[in-house]
This record gives structure tokens, C-alpha cells and sequence, in this order.
């Protein structure tokens, strides 16, 4: 199968969220990948080049230079025709939500999101993803070509060093629509790490009363371990932690190391975006909460009393 990989870039970088998509490819179709990177006067394109890919194409252009879903799809459609991909794939976020899902209108293709397993049956690809706030596995077969899906990073993981891949400029198709404009990227990351590539995220719910205290103790305690902060839905929504922050099944499925739940019950939308994670951690008042179920260490207490205790025994453990 012929894979087009669609890099993660913010039109000047390339992220390295584009990395469980190739680790896709190498599982999938290790000898028949191109990545093909899209903005302007782009960087970070090395990064992607020690992979095994065919060619890393890179598309250059002052119209692309913002990640607008709708300048990028006709670029991505109409690569993924000039080299006859079967498949047009991009590890799950944001950015590939709102762009793979305008390049499979496009192309009239079908669109699976959030791949955990991908395998070949009676002439057919077969497909798992997670449903049901990712309390099941649905099994789904996949009819029509190209396909057009997003693929779940924590199930692929990051690719393994192959060989070099060679770097070709590749020209912008074209009449780019420029019906949409980029106004501003609000965020509030404060200079800590992304928060779904994050070793360490430390997130807390609605008890934590305002945006304030929401800093004080969830941003002080990943602070002091060096890592990003997270939050449920039921704080951003009550305008206690920003829309960026969201962890869930409606905002962002992280995998860290460690995850911290603080004052969280643990919703099944919830869940879904930090299952996967390695060691989790929760903190909470209540010890009927659901969080303990899934949780490695569990701490019945208030976290007005035992974060701050831990944020002040973390630091002096570094002085």
C-alpha cells in the first residue's frame, strides 16, 4: 500500500507529532511512504528525513504560511493523486482533524479517524479505533481509494531509525483558496512543555474554584517536575483552565509517563484522552471516585494540604 504521510507543521515547523504516523508507515508499508511537509520557508525538515521515506516533499509558499485547513487540503489532494497514494495519513490532533477531513472531501474518499490497528482481510483493510469514550474497540472495514485516516499516537509510538531520505521541493498547486485568513493563535503554555508530548502532565478538574488557583497548584506541581498542564472539560468550561488544556474524548488524548489527576472524578470522556498513560496518579477527597479504579497510586486527601507539601519536597529535592 502507498502511504502519504502529512507532516504536523504550524507553516514555518514541523512538530513532532508527525512522528506515530510514520511509525505507522514503517509497520504498515515500510518501503512505500512519502512525507510530505507543507507552510513557508519551512524548518525542522531534517527531522523528518532518517526514517526509510521514499522523498520528503516539501511544498513552500506565502499562502501557506499559516496552517489554514482549507489552503493546505488542495495541496495535500493533489499530491496524494500525483503519486497515487492508497492511503493519506497523519497521526490524530487538531491540525488533522480539521485538515484530513477537508482532503477526504476532496478526494471523495473514505475517512477513518484515530487508527489503533490496521490489517488486510478478504481483499479489504480493516480497521480498530476506539468507541464509546474508548471503553470499546470498533472494528470496521474500509471501502473506496484512496483512504483518508488519522492514526492514534500512543498505539504506534515513535518510528525507528532507517535510512536517509532524500528532501524534494515541490511546487504549490495552483489557485490556493484564500477565503479563509489567520487572525491570532491564543495560548497559555507559559513556555512548558506540548501538552501531548509532555513526560509529565499534572491535570485538575472544576474543584480547583478559579484561574488562580488552578495556577497555583496545578501549574506549581508540573512545574516543579517539568511538565505540562492539563485540565477536564468541567474546568474549562467553567472558565477555570483554557480551551488548550482540555484532556478527553472532546480534547486532547495524551500518553505521558506519568499523569497526575488532581480533583478529578474521572468521567469516561476523561479517561479516554489519558488511559494510555504509563504510571497514573490520582489525588482526590472523594475515595469513591471512578478515578481510582484506573489509577497505579491513589491518595485520599485534600490537595490544598498535599500538593503543596509535594511541590515543596520536589523542589528541594532539585536545590
Amino acid at each position: 500500500m502507498k502511504l502519504l504521510i502529512v507532516a504536523e507543521t504550524d507553516g514555518g515547523r514541523v512538530s513532532e507529532k508527525t512522528l506515530p504516523a510514520i511509525a505507522f508507515a514503517q509497520q504498515k508499508s515500510p518501503d512505500n511512504f512519502t512525507i510530505l511537509a507543507i507552510g513557508d520557508n519551512l524548518q525542522g525538515v531534517e527531522t523528518l528525513t532518517g526514517y526509510g521515506a521514499q522523498a520528503v516533499l516539501t511544498v513552500n509558499h506565502p499562502a501557506l504560511a499559516k496552517p489554514l485547513a482549507e489552503r493546505y487540503a488542495p495541496v495535500v489532494a493533489h499530491y496524494a493523486q500525483q503519486l497515487g497514494a492508497e492511503a493519506i495519513v497523519a497521526t490524530t490532533t487538531t491540525f488533522s482533524r480539521d485538515l484530513l477531513a477537508r482532503v477526504a472531501g476532496l478526494l471523495d474518499a473514505p475517512m477513518l479517524s484515530d487508527i489503533v490497528a490496521l490489517e488486510s482481510a478478504n481483499g479489504k483493510l480493516v480497521a480498530k479505533r476506539p468507541i464509546y469514550s474508548a471503553n470499546l474497540i470498533g472494528t470496521f472495514e474500509v471501502e473506496g481509494n484512496p483512504v483518508v485516516m488519522t492514526v492514534r499516537g500512543p498505539a504506534w509510538g515513535k518510528p525507528a531509525p532507517r535510512g536517509e531520505s532524500p528532501v524534494q521541493s515541490a511546487e504549490a498547486p495552483a489557485n490556493i483558496p484564500t477565503r479563509s485568513e489567520w487572525l491570532s493563535l491564543q495560548g497559555g503554555s507559559g513556555g512548558r512543555p506540548d501538552l501531548t508530548q509532555a513526560r509529565v502532565v499534572v491535570s485538575g478538574g472544576r474543584p480547583l474554584k478559579d484561574p488562580e488557583t488552578f495556577e497555583k497548584y496545578i501549574g506549581g506541581l508540573a512545574d516543579a517536575l517539568g511538565g505540562a498542564v492539563g485540565a477536564t472539560r468541567a474546568a474549562v468550561d467553567s472558565g477555570i483552565a483554557p480551551n488548550e488544556l482540555q484532556v478527553g474524548q472532546t480534547g486532547k488524548t495524551v500518553a505521558p509517563e506519568l499523569y497526575i489527576a488532581v480533583a478529578i472524578s474521572g468521567s469516561v470522556q476523561h479517561l479516554a484522552g489519558m488511559k494510555d498513560s504509563k504510571v497514573i496518579v490520582a489525588i482526590n477527597t472523594d475515595p469513591e471516585a471512578p478515578i481510582f479504579q484506573v489509577a497505579d497510586y491513589g491518595l485520599v486527601a485534600d490537595l490544598y494540604q498535599v500538593v503543596p507539601e509535594l511541590t515543596e519536597l520536589l523542589k528541594n529535592s532539585q536545590s
